[in-house]
């Protein structure tokens, strides 16, 4: 009877082994796949934002038509030459901004007077795109943005048309909002009322989420976008997320060295 016992123990311990052998060799193999498909929907989210997004096309080739640009936040300059060869070798080609955060000697902890995005560490180094024409002026830039909603941060890309203030697009890859409310930030109504708003006024960062709707007749219809109904503080973060990345401390510096490449 021992003997039975020992036997049914060995057989389940085995049984238990090869499952748990079969899950972890089925994770492996999956974690490339959905590391990959992970980063599609990140590139799709650029490309829409672009508008130029075209599901009937392979994601990676509309995605490599995009030209890669590393802006130095804390000198406000691209890195150029010889700087871009040493970053790019010291991240070894792959480098992850949100990541980056999470490294002192990446990033910056910024003061709460500062952080009106509550983002708390601020990269040193920020990759965008730019989209350009055919005679290789600048037709779009796109860069990364995020700031904290009710639940958690917002992470999008917004797409800027080549005078370096209309919108035009805004796309959200990831959040915690809640649906139907902070979520409509993934609305496609939403979204359509974006392209053609104006993020500065006499240099200011202006362009606001309001709430409730934008009067048609109202002077500043330009610089507004109706609010999230129900969602104050989701459309609030989106106001102090655009306030922040457009101010000095985000992309502000940056339009005046890409007027050198339009």
């Amino acid at each position: 009877m021992n003997d039975s016992i020992v036997k049914t123990l060995g057989v389940a311990f085995a049984i238990c082994l090869i499952c748990s052998l079969v899950v972890s060799s089925t994770a492996v193999s999956l974690r490339d796949m959905q590391n990959e498909n992970k980063a599609n929907d990140k590139r799709t989210k650029i490309l829409q934002a672009a508008g130029i997004f075209n599901p009937e096309l392979d994601i990676k080739e509309q995605f490599n038509k995009l030209e890669e640009k590393y802006l130095d936040f804390n000198s406000g300059k691209l890195l150029r030459g010889s700087d871009l060869e040493v970053f790019l070798e010291e991240h070894k080609g792959d480098y992850d901004q949100i990541a980056a955060t999470r490294k002192p000697e990446y990033s910056t902890s910024l003061n709460s007077s500062e952080d009106i995005a509550i983002i708390k560490n601020r990269e040193n180094v920020g990759k965008f795109f730019i989209l350009r024409n055919k005679d290789n002026s600048i037709d779009k830039i796109i860069l990364p943005v995020r700031g904290y909603g009710l639940w958690g941060t917002l992470f999008g890309y917004i797409s800027i048309e080549e005078d370096f203030n209309t919108v035009a697009g805004l796309e959200f890859y990831d959040h915690k909002e809640t649906p139907g409310l902070g979520a409509e930030v993934d609305n496609p109504k939403w979204k359509a009322l974006w392209p053609g708003k104006q993020l500065y006024k006499n240099n200011i960062v202006s362009l606001e989420v309001i709430k409730g709707k934008v009067p048609v007749d109202d002077k500043n219809l330009d610089y507004k976008v109706d609010g999230l109904s129900g969602a104050t503080l989701t459309s609030r973060g989106v106001t102090n997320m655009l306030k922040y990345w457009f101010s000095d401390s985000g992309y502000a510096n940056l339009f005046s060295e890409l007027e050198y490449e339009s």
